[in-house]
């Protein structure tokens, strides 16, 4: 018999997307699945867009707000199937993600495979998604794949993963400490736990880009800021418990340097941390670079208001772009139909 797939939805104040994420999860053309969602206390109709999709195959559950980790762990303890897809609430997965990442497996029954996909961003019309192949779209062993990503600043998005329950339990519970970069957390864990992964090209995911109040939109948030420096440190021990080496201290020094712009000058405590264990790996973290739009401000009107600038213009204009893409897919919608009645 086929493996029971659980795909498990975490949800808050999703209302405007929410039912684009299960209508994704139901036409996955993969017939033995499960799908469940878990409202973390939303303040708007989360709730209540989800349960008009409630039936055999879709568990709607609601309960108080506890953040993403938490709901997640809910979620999964809720789960009775032997593969595991997250999926956050704002996000889709193409029909034939999950089908194509199990066949891809063939014959093997190695439940420590991790599964991945591509992934592409998108706004509102997923026929505009950007699929930007990184050095991580490939099969690749536990130490190399967490040494690319911190050494090269990339990441794979959560719901390309597609994880055995045996996996899943053997990573542990998602980290509830983190308000910020939990899933970047809690998958390098699972790498720990797994034998490498399978990266099957042909399956896809479409993240959502949203506004500025994003889950992994760090911004000003002093708590996400706090949980970054938790979750960067855990990243940096899980990948010397893999291997210690010159080249592994080089990419955790180039992993601190690229967040380090998030926290200086206005957070001391986190740099004091983060030099201090940059001077562990036997480096020094340096003043935060500004890209070249943005470095003429710094003589002029400060660091502080340069690094501003580099952060919040791309975000107005990113604003502008989506208004506008929301206004093409509004206007590619069919009319709907007029009313026979007399």
């Amino acid at each position: 018999m086929k493996p029971l797939v659980s795909i498990l939805i975490p949800a808050y104040n999703a209302e405007e997307f929410i039912a684009d994420a299960i209508r994704s999860a139901l036409a996955q053309t993969w017939r033995r699945k499960e799908i469940i969602v878990v409202d973390d206390g939303s303040r708007d109709g989360t709730a209540g867009v989800a349960q008009g999709f409630a039936s055999q195959d879709v568990v709607v559950v609601s309960k108080e707000n506890q953040g993403a980790a938490a709901t997640r762990n809910h979620a999964f303890q809720l789960s009775q199937g032997e593969y595991i897809q997250w999926l956050d609430a704002d996000d889709l997965l193409a029909s034939d993600k999950i089908e194509l990442q199990l066949a891809a497996l063939g014959e093997t029954d190695d439940k420590r495979i991790l599964l991945s996909s591509s992934w592409g961003r998108f706004w509102y019309r997923t026929k505009r998604a950007r699929f930007v192949p990184t050095s991580l779209w490939q099969d690749l062993t536990p130490v190399e794949w967490l040494l690319r990503k911190l050494g090269e600043h990339h990441y794979m998005q959560t719901a390309t993963w597609l994880t055995s329950r045996e996996l899943t339990e053997a990573a542990g519970p998602w980290d509830t400490r983190l308000h910020f970069d939990d899933d970047g957390e809690y998958f390098s864990r699972v790498l720990l736990a797994s034998r490498g992964t399978l990266f099957v090209p042909e399956a896809r995911v479409y993240q959502r880009v949203v506004p500025w109040s994003r889950l992994s939109y760090i911004g000003s948030s002093e708590k996400k800021k706090d949980a970054m420096v938790i979750s960067m440190k855990l990243h940096i021990h899980y990948v010397r418990l893999l291997e210690e080496s010159d080249r592994v201290r080089n990419a955790c020094l180039a992993y601190m340097q690229d967040w380090y712009v998030h926290f200086y000058p206005e957070r001391p405590d986190l740099m004091a941390e983060l030099q201090a264990l940059a001077a562990e790996l036997g480096g020094h973290l340096e003043e935060p670079g500004l890209g070249w739009k943005y470095t003429w401000m710094k003589p002029i009107l400060g660091f502080k208001t340069a690094k501003w600038a580099q952060i919040m213009l791309p975000e107005l204009k990113a604003s502008v772009l989506r208004k506008w893409d929301k206004a093409m897919y509004l206007m590619a919608q069919p009319a709907p139909a007029k009313s026979t009645d007399a």
